[in-house]
């Protein structure tokens, strides 16, 4: 039997969009980090983002944004705020009952991508 993916186990779109929401209260509440998304339309951030983290999960592939790289130009995303963005994700899977192995999962994943988006 296939096990589950952690989309499914985390139940759905509809729950990781919960999760992105609460994601995103922290990060705006954060001075580290707040200030890149002054200019964000987060209203389209939140809807991107769920499809994003909803793909990088194992959920249908709705993602059609720019790749990591192009998306975090000219931003000069430095290493703490890597960090911080990393702890705020955990903090909110946490938060919404995710079991340690899943979280470590997706830290992982995300993680893997910290060369895509940092001195950029």
């Amino acid at each position: 039997m296939e096990s589950a993916s952690l989309y499914e186990k985390l139940g759905g779109e509809e729950v990781i969009a919960k999760v992105v929401d609460e994601f995103y209260k922290r990060v705006l509440a954060d001075d580290t980090v707040n200030s890149f998304f002054v200019k964000t339309d987060m209203e389209k951030q939140r809807s991107h983002q769920t499809k994003f983290i909803s793909f990088a999960l194992g959920g249908p592939n709705q993602y059609t944004g720019k790749s990591m790289a192009k998306a975090h130009e000219g931003m000069n995303l430095q290493p703490a705020h890597f960090q911080a963005i990393a702890k705020h994700l955990n903090d909110t899977l946490v938060f919404f009952g995710v079991d340690e192995a899943d979280v470590r999962t997706v830290l992982t994943h995300i993680g893997s991508l910290k060369d895509d988006v940092l001195f950029k």
